[in-house]
């Protein structure tokens, strides 16, 4: 079996991990409800993912097709059946909903071979393929999940790539920076993908990923708005924010370096990696996109909060991390939904009532308390 079904036909799938399979030699099948997409790459059947770099890299990628999962389900199943990966870029909350297709793609394949396939979620999120496991088991009747053990392997990922707001002239053409991780924990090995790298325990990359790309992105997006810019590149060059952010996710990696022993001058090149990233200003970001959905990002188990949390029980710094979270709640985009549901519930409930609903943040819990003196300074300020 040399074909892939890839859940999520968007930037990221076409960009990042469809194209990488596809790089390797496999035959994509992208899965979504964009029906322009899809129509898009079964009348093409190709498309160009180009580097945001100064010497622009250019690569063409063949060997894909779409399928509408809405009109053309019974062909999801059967792609499924011949499948030897099956991942997703879909976003978390999607995972419930795919599921259900999903488990009836594997019952059909487990009456029919006994080939093995890998089913990975490339979400970010901490342990996203163990969220959608436990739906797609629930959509199984025993007998099945009884034939799962050494047919079906569900491995947890992190992945890393920005992928800004695209302005191109063909439909299905993508901008990203050059720079990508993919990791993916196993004991197995897997058929051969370029740029996956295999680890046998993700907990400490996932984290360093989430709470340094994801916290700092999160971070320059938050500050960025507040002080009235429109770039996440523009914003560091402001020297204020440039130092906020890095003191964030210095406060984040001094709580990495101590829970999962990372030598702190590597974590510190990596910030320093990570900082460049976000500088470069072919990738043209906005602060209102990469600050979206400020509801999930201050969720308990998210970029500002977990970190923050796990700091103060190490009894580590995590002021930069709550002056962030402070941010957040003043992220005031009528076009985001979240972000409106947001300053609706903090005019009707309070800033300390909606953390302890939103963040999981009692009013007694030290981080609250400093996002709240900082929130409320602010407001002085203005």
């Amino acid at each position: 079996m040399n074909e892939v079904v890839h859940f999520g036909a968007g930037n990221i799938g076409r960009g990042f991990i469809g194209a990488l399979f596809a790089e390797s030699g496999y035959h994509v099948s992208f899965v979504d409800i964009a029906e322009q997409i899809i129509d898009a790459l079964n009348e093409k059947q190709t498309y160009q993912v180009r580097t945001a770099t100064e010497n622009q890299e250019t690569i063409t990628i063949h060997n894909v097709a779409g399928i509408n999962s809405k009109t053309n389900p019974e062909k999801v199943v059967e792609a499924i059946g011949k499948a030897v990966y099956l991942t997703t870029a879909i976003g978390p909350k999607v995972l419930p909903f795919i599921a259900p297709l999903i488990a009836k793609g594997l019952t059909e394949r487990l009456n029919h071979t006994d080939e093995k396939i890998y089913v990975i979620a490339c979400e970010n999120q901490i342990n996203a393929t163990d969220l959608l496991k436990k739906e797609v088991l629930k959509a199984l009747d025993e007998k099945t999940i009884e034939k799962l053990d050494g047919k079906v392997y569900f491995l947890n990922s992190a992945v890393d790539r920005i992928v800004p707001i695209q302005h191109n002239e063909e439909l299905l053409d993508v901008l990203v920076e050059d720079y990508r991780e993919w990791i993916v924990a196993t004991d197995q090995s897997l058929p051969e993908v370029k740029g996956m790298q295999i680890v046998p325990d993700l907990a400490p990359y996932i984290e360093r990923k989430l709470f340094t790309v994801n916290t700092g992105h999160a971070t320059t997006a938050y500050l960025g708005y507040q002080a009235g810019k429109e770039k996440i590149h523009e914003a560091l060059r402001d020297p204020d924010i440039y130092q906020d952010v890095k003191a964030t996710i210095e406060e984040t990696g001094a709580y990495l370096i101590k829970q999962y022993g990372f030598k702190p001058e590597v974590h510190e090149q990596y910030i320093e990696k990570i900082l460049h990233r976000f500088q470069n200003p072919k990738l043209n970001d906005d602060v209102t996109r990469v600050g979206r959905s400020p509801l999930r990002k201050l969720g308990p188990e998210d970029r500002l909060v977990k970190p923050a949390r796990e700091a103060e029980k190490l009894g580590l710094s995590f002021t930069h991390l709550a002056k962030v979270i402070a941010a957040a709640l003043r992220f005031d985009v009528a076009e985001d939904a979240e972000a409106a549901n947001l300053q609706q519930q903090l005019k009707e409930k309070g800033v300390v009532a909606v953390l302890e609903e939103v963040s999981g943040l009692g009013a007694d819990d030290p981080i609250a308390k400093e996002a709240v003196r900082q929130y409320e300074q602010n407001n002085q300020l203005k």
